[in-house]
């Protein structure tokens, strides 16, 4: 017997019936992103390792022990499997130069890879529902995706007392620089309770230690000069512009001057949405605004913002909180007596399929369709709404049986309803869910 192959570890099967959480989760995702004028993007799996080094900063986790990458063993090109979208997003705007004729809201859901130990929320393998305003420079747009976030935790059933938004600014690269200073400066004089970590991004990217976990260092961290204290009048302005909005559409913040991004290119607004149902976990989507990006990566200056949320956490937020998303089941279960019948029946559940009905056919097995008792027991399981029941007597008559299988009716054996073959059309719509 051949040896049996598995999935690779944290890169994980997702099969009936959670499937249909995802596809529920997605289908609201894509109702917003219309609702706020945001175009489909997508983008490859796989980009040129210079991407990410380039676009994410050389010190930092994900480029230092996360990415998957690998050289091209037909080209010798050095390729990684992509573990963040918004580097994938820009490469794609400034090579097509698609924002020649103005500025773009677009949106993704991608699959990201990033080698780490697996954990439940926190995989090898995972989905971001991923969103970007590019070539907008003021604090209203991002106002507007902070607002979006928190329409689609609504759409989704989320109860707002469940989540909290942490708002900060970054302010721009001369005032970091300033603030990098003051920082070294300030962890230099505790150098004795730097962990290793610490110690190594000293002097590459200090502004990375403000997101220990280490408990040690919490002491010092909280020491630690704050940037808010080295913005501009500038960067000052953009945040209050951005919480005037929030304030105006009665959205609860807090300024958490601690609250950095795992990348190196964010500048000005930076947020999270963060809950306290998931344990260590609890950022479900972070984001904010990227201006030096585009140049980074070759393109001319252009201002961008945006967000990403992680799909298999926001799953486990909606388990969490008890929101579950309505089971998917089909409409109608047709029942086949016969072998000899299945051309008939086959023919009317096509017409009713092409009339906006969702058919699940009872299938045949090698030992012939088996007994109506075994067939009305799917057609029970199946959570179809109606079963119809292909007899010899009615199908003589030209008629089909349409029983009822939840609801009141449902438990009297003789009530059913027979229809005409010839015009399925026009009893169609009684069945489809929602009539």
């Amino acid at each position: 017997m051949a040896e049996k192959i598995t999935a690779v570890k944290g890169m994980n099967d997702i099969l009936p019936p959670d499937s249909a959480r995802w596809e529920w989760f997605e289908a609201k995702v894509r109702t917003l992103m219309a609702r706020y004028a945001y175009a489909n993007v997508r983008t490859p799996i796989v980009e040129p390792t210079a991407l990410f080094v380039r676009g994410l900063g050389e010190v930092t986790d994900i480029v230092e022990k996360e990415m998957y990458s690998f050289v091209d063993s037909m080209n010798g090109d050095r390729l990684t499997l992509r573990p963040e979208a918004t580097a994938g997003i820009v490469r794609a705007m400034i090579e097509h130069n698609a924002l020649y004729n103005g500025p773009k809201r677009v949106w993704s859901s991608v699959s990201l890879f990033r080698h780490e130990r697996p954990q439940k929320g926190r995989y090898r393998q995972f989905h971001q529902i991923d969103v970007e305003a590019l070539g907008f420079a003021g604090p209203d747009v991002d106002a507007e995706q902070i607002l979006m976030c928190r329409a689609l935790l609504r759409d989704l059933g989320i109860p707002m007392e469940h989540v909290r938004l942490e708002l900060n600014s970054l302010g721009q690269p001369n005032e970091r620089m300033a603030h990098r200073a003051a920082l070294i400066a300030h962890f230099e004089a505790h150098a004795d309770v730097l962990d290793e970590d610490a110690k190594r991004r000293l002097h590459s990217n200090p502004l990375r230690i403000l997101d220990t976990k280490n408990p040690a260092l919490q002491a010092v961290v909280e020491a630690a000069p704050q940037l808010m204290g080295f913005l501009g009048e500038a960067s000052l302005a953009h945040l209050s512009a951005v919480r005037a909005v929030l304030d105006a559409a009665g959205l609860a913040y807090r300024i958490n001057p601690r609250l950095v991004r795992g990348m190196d290119y964010y500048n000005l607004t930076v947020f999270e949405w963060i809950t306290d149902k998931l344990g260590s976990q609890g950022t479900v989507c972070g984001g904010g605004r990227y201006d030096g990006l585009f140049e980074q990566l070759g393109g001319k200056p252009t201002p961008a913002v945006g967000w990403g949320m992680g799909v298999e956490r926001m799953l486990l937020l909606l388990e969490a909180v008890g929101v579950l998303p309505p089971e998917s089941a089909p409409d109608v279960y047709a029942i086949v007596p016969s072998a000899e019948i299945m051309p008939t029946a086959m023919a009317a559940c096509e017409a009713l399929r092409a009339a906006g009905v969702n058919v699940q056919m009872h299938a045949g097995s090698a030992d012939g369709m088996g007994s109506m008792k075994s067939q009305f027991k799917k057609a029970d399981g199946s959570g179809a709404r109606f079963a119809l029941i292909f007899g010899e007597t009615e199908l003589a008559d030209g008629r089909v049986a349409v029983k009822p299988l939840r609801g009141e009716k449902a438990d009297a054996a003789q009530v059913q309803t027979l229809q005409p073959l010839n015009d399925v059309a026009s009893w169609a719509p009684g069945l489809r869910a929602g009539s």
